[in-house]
């Protein structure tokens, strides 16, 4: 029998998924389990709670925090990665040139999205600090302004201020996957082009982004992911605050259900998320039916 399993490959591929299976249903299925079961129940720090239906997704929809999250949520993950998708995709583009001390460049590049989120956040909290901002000393100094800027502490002020920080810290896992992305592009379809007297922006227009959309529906779809699922960030940044301004749907579900104790209304938070979360998925799905490129021929 163990003989016949090590000689047929599609058992034996079973045999080496099967640890990582295990590993997705302890630590992946199960916690999702739960959070779905606890969102239908009254649950407390403490307290098992009784099933309760549908009563904390109608409290929620009707509460105004809750609401404001939700726009919290889609503007701050509308925003950044638009900003992120932009000015990775021109810093790919200027990476992918033959420049003196490339190979420095796409190294030091990497540098915001290797320090530990809870650092940046740290670095940032002390750029936007009311009393001792550099960026307000800066302005001060230039005569720009006459009064430091509160970043944190005007709602509309935090909300950018938060997405700037995201931003800076995005850019480079966009920027280098569509590098690798350039990559694979053939130098000779450019030759082409220009012997055709193609002009770079429609070299761009009808060769670049054709030939990279699959790679953009995949790095957008995870820059979607990250940004609508971000709290170290924010948590560490404002707390959601000033007034809920940037209070996330991932902040306020770890407020209600752990600070506040209500591990039901939390949860139902939570999963409230899922839905935005497969539209994102799908997002990537669809993106990556455009791939006749990959197969020689039309779809």
């Amino acid at each position: 029998m163990l003989s016949r399993v090590l000689n047929n490959r599609n058992w034996l591929g079973l045999v080496f998924m099967l640890p990582t299976a295990v590993l997705l249903l302890v630590f992946l299925t199960y916690p999702l389990g739960l959070g779905i079961w606890l969102g239908f129940t009254d649950a407390k720090i403490g307290r098992a709670g009784e099933w309760v239906g549908l009563d904390n997704y109608i409290y929620l929809s009707g509460d105004s925090v809750a609401q404001l999250a939700l726009f919290n949520t889609l503007f701050y993950t509308a925003v950044a990665s638009v900003l992120k998708f932009a000015l990775g995709l021109w810093l790919a583009l200027l990476l992918n040139k033959n420049l003196p001390f490339k190979s420095f460049f796409r190294s030091v590049v990497l540098l915001p999205w290797i320090v530990p989120t809870a650092l940046s956040a740290l670095a940032f909290w002390w750029i936007y600090d009311a009393q001792f901002s550099i960026i307000s000393w800066v302005l001060v100094k230039m005569g720009l302004i006459d009064t430091y800027i509160n970043f944190l502490g005007d709602p509309w002020m935090a909300r950018f201020s938060t997405i700037a920080a995201n931003v800076w810290r995005g850019i480079p896992f966009v920027a280098i996957t569509l590098l690798a992305g350039l990559q694979t592009i053939s130098p000779a379809l450019y030759e082409a082009a220009s012997i055709d007297g193609v002009t770079p922006w429609q070299q761009f227009r009808y060769v670049t982004l054709p030939l990279l959309t699959p790679i953009i529906a995949v790095v957008m779809t995870f820059s979607v992911l990250f940004t609508f699922t971000d709290f170290q960030l924010i948590y560490v940044l404002t707390r959601g605050g000033p007034l809920n301004a940037t209070h996330l749907m991932t902040t306020l579900s770890f407020q209600r259900a752990i600070p506040g104790g209500s591990l039901g209304e939390g949860a139902a938070l939570a999963i409230m998320m899922v839905p935005f979360l497969l539209a994102a998925i799908m997002f990537s799905y669809f993106g990556l039916q455009r791939r006749a490129w990959q197969q020689g021929g039309d779809k």
